[in-house]
């Protein structure tokens, strides 16, 4: 923006899938004065925190906390369980999970990517079919995304490894939750997941900068034996510093007091409403694009996400030019279509710290926007939207009294 341009009253509407708006609490408790990442009020911190996530993964297991991006907790994933040359089956469920292939090839690993046409979550019953016809257990791993922010799709996670139980298959399963921590319901432990990899800047609530690796027993024992190069991402180094609260290396001091808050707030609120409120949201979301006569990217109802929806636009029609004109004239920021539906889809981000006004709201810039760029809909999608948030309130309300 132009040093001379006017001032855009109120706050912008961040309404991308992640990075989500950091709440007031969470930006106040990083502004803290930096402290001694040696001396013993870090250690407190270090372990509350550490204790803390374990929650939210719904597991007993170490976490592991990186100084990186979901990026970052993908190849700590990779590094510390494979070898070179290494096959592992991932499925091709959107961008982000390509890019976690392309990620395992530069490491020196042999993927078998299971091909989708981006519109539901992972295939359990092409899974399972791939590992029965590996026969030599060559397969190292499973690798599945949880929510495709890309598309809007939910992996059944928990089918998956029904799947490898199925098969009596030895492959450990890693899952990136970057998207859907906190938003979604997960469960680390029942689920039988090995490595579970996440990031800060969705349902977290923070900004980016923290990634992380929940790590099952048997992971840690695959671990050992996994020769891969790796020095940073080690988990061996990082677990044994992190018994007393501290770290091998220096952390991200500010984003781990943020990272306190935000523990603290999702568990004021319960990860049960958290979760809910989240579905509710979505919901309504879905509702708004039926009333506009649009397209949901993710086919299969039993697929969609709570974190993010994925709209088509109408052929002829440029989902960026139609976010490039509900930026400019309602200040508001939708995620964008990535590479095979580049230009095709917008997306309503409605994760992190959101409540029943904050998505009206953005819906119905959303529908604006829509009408400004002549793009061909409905109108009344934030109506639809509206009688099926207020419905839910007066449940909530009978519930409560």
């Amino acid at each position: 923006m132009s040093a001379n341009a006017p001032r855009a009253a109120g706050r912008h509407f961040l309404q991308i899938p992640g990075p989500t708006p950091v709440p007031d609490r969470i930006l106040s408790a990083m502004a803290k004065p930096t402290m001694d990442h040696r001396g013993p009020d870090f250690g407190r911190l270090g372990l509350r925190v550490l204790e803390g996530l374990k929650s939210v993964f719904k597991t007993k297991d170490p976490v592991v906390i990186y100084p990186a991006s979901g990026t970052g907790a993908w190849e700590a994933a990779l590094a510390n369980l494979m070898s070179p040359g290494d096959q592992v089956l991932m499925v091709e469920t959107g961008h982000f999970a390509t890019l976690w292939k392309t990620m395992a090839v530069k490491l020196g690993l042999k993927p078998t990517f299971i091909a989708s046409d981006w519109r539901a979550g992972a295939d359990v019953a092409a899974i399972e079919a791939a590992l029965r016809a590996d026969a030599g257990h060559a397969f190292k791993a499973v690798c599945v995304v949880h929510n495709e922010t890309a598309t809007g799709c939910v992996s059944p996670i928990a089918d998956v490894r029904r799947a490898i139980d199925a098969t009596k298959h030895p492959a450990l399963l890693l899952v990136d939750t970057i998207s859907s921590l906190a938003s979604i319901d997960y469960c680390h432990d029942e689920w039988g997941v090995d490595v579970t990899v996440a990031g800060s800047q969705k349902g977290l609530m923070l900004p980016p900068g923290l990634s992380f690796n929940a790590v099952s027993q048997k992971a840690l024992h695959a671990s050992r034996s996994a020769t891969l190069p790796k020095s940073f991402w080690g988990w061996e180094e990082m677990i044994a510093s992190n018994a007393t609260g501290y770290f091998p290396y220096t952390p991200a001091t500010n984003l781990l007091y943020g990272l306190d808050e935000a523990l603290k707030m999702l568990h004021e609120e319960g990860l049960d409403a958290v979760f809910a409120r989240h579905d509710r949201h979505a919901e309504a979301t879905r509702r708004a694009v039926r009333g506009w006569g649009l397209e949901i990217l993710c086919r299969e109802p039993k697929h969609y996400s709570s974190s993010l929806t994925a709209v088509l636009m109408p052929d002829g029609h440029d989902a960026d030019q139609f976010r490039a004109v509900t930026l400019d004239a309602f200040d508001m920021s939708l995620g964008t279509g990535l590479s095979k539906v580049a230009k095709k889809v917008f997306r309503i981000g409605h994760l992190g710290d959101t409540n029943d006004l904050t998505i009206l709201g953005a819906l119905s810039g959303v529908e604006m926007g829509l009408a400004l760029a002549g793009v061909p809909h409905r109108p009344g999608g934030v109506q639809a939207a509206m009688a099926y948030l207020t419905e839910a309130g007066r449940v909530r309300m009978a519930q409560a009294a």
